[in-house]
């Protein structure tokens, strides 16, 4: 792949890290338990963390540095539906969850196709992060819809 296709899939990931700080903090305002209220709260904080890492990627005067031969199978990825407040919420944290997954494997292949050791430090690191949001959110969506283990 091309560095311009590198820089598509590094500006979808802005776009997707945009929904996903939207989402948790749609779900912060809505929700009562002030338990879950931080958890929303500090994902959102870290998604647009990354968000802004990712940015920095984009404005750096030096160039992207990737394995062009690499290929990261983007045609593989199927659209999900936009995350939403208004789902249920075990839904809408199944699908949170899923999301997180995903992007926790598109930084994982990004890291992979890097060529310089500092741009592949950081996407592992993005990887390792939305590896813990996934966990957090298993967590959740194991308690919301099998209530029964308790």
């Amino acid at each position: 792949m091309k560095v311009q296709e590198y820089k598509k899939i590094i500006n979808d990931a802005i776009k997707n890290e945009t929904e996903a700080a939207e989402f948790y903090t749609g779900v912060f305002e809505k929700v009562k338990d002030e338990g879950l209220k931080v958890i929303f709260k500090e994902l959102a904080d870290e998604e647009k963390k990354h968000k802004a890492l990712l940015k920095n990627f984009l404005s750096d005067s030096r160039s992207l540095s990737f394995d062009e031969k690499a290929d990261y199978k983007v045609s593989e990825t199927v659209e999900a539906p936009r995350l939403t407040v208004d789902m249920k919420p075990v839904d809408a944290i199944a699908l949170a969850m899923k999301r997180e997954e995903e992007a926790m494997n598109m930084y994982k292949e990004l890291a992979k196709c890097s060529s310089d050791a500092g741009q592949k430090k950081v996407f592992k690191a993005l990887s390792k992060m939305e590896q813990g949001h996934k966990a957090r959110l298993e967590d959740i969506y194991t308690n919301m819809a099998f209530p029964e283990v308790w």
